[in-house]
């Protein structure tokens, strides 16, 4: 009843604003005449009213018509009224005090506290580069690409321990080092990568093509060199030189399979390479001398074979006793015209 009566009052004093004030007053002084002046003003009829005029004189509006003073009797309390204007200011009252203390409209109904986190999507890290325009958000799962470059299946991490992966290549892997009419198609070739020591005292990764048949063995024989900290300038397909044999070379580069021609006099044959059968290994320390000749040039100051430098192929040496333990041959050991970085499981 108590709440009926609160949410009542609230309507009533929120509808009739300021009015509600005045009207309260009003009728709350009109509860309190004398019983003389309740018979004065009560407004029963003309019987009373004459009767009580013998007493007093009757109280008059001035400028009111009947219609005022009807108006007015009706505000006068009766005695068969006091329950009903008693309920009616007690309905107001609490009105007027429930309107007074509510809460504004236009007050947040939801404030968060000082310090507070509002749950939100969290977006992947975001890497911003200078100059690199708007940063931009990027996705949490990686999908793996493929590519016709020559690229190790597995790329090891250069560490203290050899590593060494074997994977099938494509036509499109070797686009300068194959072309059709060699003596082996791709589907006999596979891409090795491999750990090595590099000159600089630091363990690298490279790769190289040769014949599905040799793998094993040549895997075999770069863990040893690694394992004996021999260094090795660079490797890499000769692919990465357009397929010429003398660019290779002068970059010190160790390599495998190359479809070409043998470097020899004489009609046209395939070199031992063109198999993938053959590797050559920092042709700049161990130069191929041929009519005269030192390719690379830059191999010259190695002729001096007595002179056992970091990376030379040398009897009884590191790189002559590794290929030697897998059964292959050394160039090195050609009496007219020696090829010190050649190596190959034929012989030639």
């Amino acid at each position: 009843m108590v709440g009926l009566v609160t949410g009542v009052g609230t309507v009533v004093a929120t509808v009739v604003g300021t009015t509600v004030v005045g009207t309260t007053v009003v009728v709350a002084s009109a509860i309190r005449p004398s019983t003389r002046e309740r018979a004065l003003l009560s407004c029963e009829g003309p019987a009373q009213a004459a009767r009580a005029s013998t007493n007093a004189a009757r109280p008059t509006l001035a400028g009111t018509t009947d219609a005022g003073r009807g108006l007015w009797c009706a505000s006068v309390l009766r005695p068969g009224r006091h329950f009903a204007a008693l309920v009616v200011t007690a309905l107001l009252s609490c009105g007027l005090l429930a309107a007074c203390s509510s809460t504004p409209r236009t007050a947040a109904r939801h404030p968060h506290p000082s310090g507070g986190v509002v749950p939100s999507t969290i977006a992947a890290p975001t890497t911003s580069l200078p100059g690199s325009g708007p940063t931009t958000t990027t996705p949490t799962t990686t999908t793996p690409t493929t590519t016709t470059d020559i690229q190790p299946a597995v790329a090891p991490t250069p560490s203290g321990t050899f590593v060494g992966t074997v994977a099938g290549i494509g036509a499109g892997q070797v686009p300068a080092t194959w072309r059709p009419g060699c003596p082996v198609g791709p589907a006999q070739l596979r891409l090795l990568t491999m750990s090595y020591w590099g000159f600089d005292g630091r363990p690298h990764v490279g790769t190289m093509v040769v014949n599905s048949a040799v793998t094993s063995a040549v895997l075999d024989v770069f863990a040893r060199l690694f394992s004996e900290h021999f260094p090795i300038h660079r490797m890499q397909p000769e692919d990465a030189y357009g397929g010429q044999d003398p660019a290779s070379m002068a970059d010190d580069n160790t390599s495998g399979f190359n479809c070409r021609d043998a470097v020899a006099p004489g009609p046209p044959s395939w070199s031992v390479h063109a198999y993938g059968e053959a590797i050559d290994v920092n042709p700049v320390e161990n130069p191929y001398l041929e009519g005269g000749q030192v390719q690379p040039p830059a191999g010259a100051q190695f002729i001096d074979r007595g002179d056992d430098r970091p990376g030379m192929a040398v009897p009884g040496g590191q790189l002559v006793a590794a290929f030697a333990s897998v059964g292959w041959s050394w160039g090195g050991r050609w009496t007219s015209s020696p090829d010190y970085q050649h190596f190959s499981a034929t012989g030639g």
